[in-house]
């Protein structure tokens, strides 16, 4: 069962406190062609006996050039003066993300635009959540995402062991282009002339 998203949290609703989860599921192509499209998923448990004031996941690709940009699945382009220095490595197709199987866009943006606000997700929930990703820039990019139970930092997610949910993704993103991309069900098909699906 999936987690009830769509708006924002207020911090003023957060109830202070650690908050007990479990990432079951995390998976992006290790593989991808500009221009095709892939689903990153991660899939969140509430192993506690709270229910999670905000599920929230902050996504962001490794290093200097990712912790720089302000797009979660961007870099930041080191030259001086430049009117955007914001460069997109995928870009994030309209309405992502949702939760798996609901047309629905879910995540509601906040004020840090890496940080995916999904909402409340009550003990013994799981919150099934997909991104639809397009490659547009190659490389071997690394992404890096936690878990959190509220937007302030007043309440914290854990594992049973303590630590910080989370993890990260490696992918090599090359030019070769296989006309090939990722439905909304994870189905790779034949690209349809005009580019990506969003």
């Amino acid at each position: 069962m999936a987690a009830c998203g769509g708006e924002s949290s207020s911090d003023a609703n957060e109830q202070a406190g650690t908050y007990a989860v479990k990432v079951t599921e995390a998976s992006l192509p290790a593989r991808q062609h500009i221009g095709s499209t892939a689903l990153m998923k991660v899939a969140v448990r509430n192993t506690g006996r709270k229910t999670i004031p905000a599920l929230v996941v902050n996504v962001s690709i490794a290093g200097k050039e990712g912790q720089g940009s302000t797009l979660p699945f961007g870099i930041r382009d080191p030259q001086p003066d430049l009117a955007q220095p914001d460069r997109p490595v995928w870009v994030l197709a309209a309405r992502y993300p949702r939760f798996a199987g609901s047309p629905e866009p879910a995540g509601a943006e906040t004020a840090n635009p890496k940080t995916f606000d999904f909402g409340p997700l009550k003990p013994g929930r799981t919150a099934h959540l997909v991104w639809k990703l397009s490659a547009v820039k190659a490389g071997r990019w690394t992404v890096v995402y936690s878990v959190d139970a509220g937007i302030s930092s007043e309440a914290r997610a854990k594992t049973t062991g303590g630590v910080r949910p989370g993890g990260s993704f490696t992918a090599q993103i090359t030019t070769a282009h296989l006309n090939k991309e990722v439905t909304d069900s994870g189905e790779v098909v034949d690209q349809k002339p005009g580019g990506p699906a969003k």
